[in-house]
């Protein structure tokens, strides 16, 4: 279900490859006159899948240019790894953006925590926001050529930190949490990555009463709050649908791993 609001347009792929890594995949689509925020998403269904694959799949969008919609996406099923054998020429049809952004406060610093893939939104947001009040941590597993972070530490202070041992993700946790305890009161955290992390980021905001935002990567059948795939719990005890009062929430608003 699409309403009348949500942009749905067939796309061009321009380009499916894969990275240093074979499991992330680099997508450009021809999308003139697009126009996104850093933190929104769209959903994506490829012509040929038919009947075999019904639904579509998030992505949060990397980057929005003259050179086409960016998406940067991890294969781990059936879906993403069809998308994966996707070649130029042929179509997707995209509906989007959808969803809220992150809010980036001008007149504070604000601190990127990033995981993983959840890196892809925050190459659109440094390139277009001031890079003087921005700054990312970045958690990963795989070795760092794999990601987009030299695209972003081109523009703005960035840390990366690799975690292969239990004793590295301890390390990582007391990075974060001393720098988001810096911030409370003067700045705010802006995080995307895998579930695990973000609630380490709203514990560690909660307890040091910095400001926060997170996005979550729930799963998602339409986008557009018809489905009810993606309900989180609220703080006030409700459940909203992740796609359109999210992705990105204050984390004094949701729950997290409920």
């Amino acid at each position: 279900m699409i309403d009348s609001q949500t942009p749905c347009r067939d796309l061009e792929v321009l380009s499916c490859r894969p990275g240093s890594d074979p499991t992330l995949i680099d997508l450009v689509l021809a999308a003139p006159g697009w126009t996104c925020k850093p933190g929104q998403f769209v959903m994506i269904r490829p012509a040929h899948w038919g009947v075999e694959l019904v639904w579509p799949r998030p992505f949060s969008v990397c980057d929005v240019s003259d050179k086409g919609l960016r998406i940067i996406f991890q294969t781990v099923g059936r879906g993403t790894r069809k998308l994966a054998e996707l070649e130029p020429g042929q179509k997707v049809t995209v509906w989007g953006p959808l969803g809220r952004w992150f809010r980036i406060d001008e007149a504070r610093p604000n601190l990127i925590l990033a995981g993983g893939v959840g890196i892809a939104p925050f190459v659109m947001l440094a390139r277009r926001e001031r890079t003087d009040n921005l700054s990312m941590l970045f958690g990963h597993r795989l070795d760092l050529e794999h990601y987009p972070y030299a695209e972003i530490a081109a523009r703005i202070k960035s840390e990366a930190m690799q975690q292969k041992t239990p004793a590295d993700i301890a390390q990582f946790e007391t990075v974060l949490s001393e720098r988001i305890k810096a911030l409370a009161g003067v700045g705010q955290v802006l995080a995307c990555g895998p579930e695990p992390m973000l609630k380490v980021v709203r514990k560690y905001c909660l307890m040091h009463g910095t400001d926060g935002q997170v996005s979550l990567e729930n799963r998602m059948g339409c986008g557009v709050g018809a489905c009810l795939g993606c309900v989180c719990k609220t703080t006030a005890g409700d459940y909203v649908q992740s796609c359109v009062h999210g992705p990105v929430f204050d984390v004094r608003d949701i729950e997290l791993g409920v």
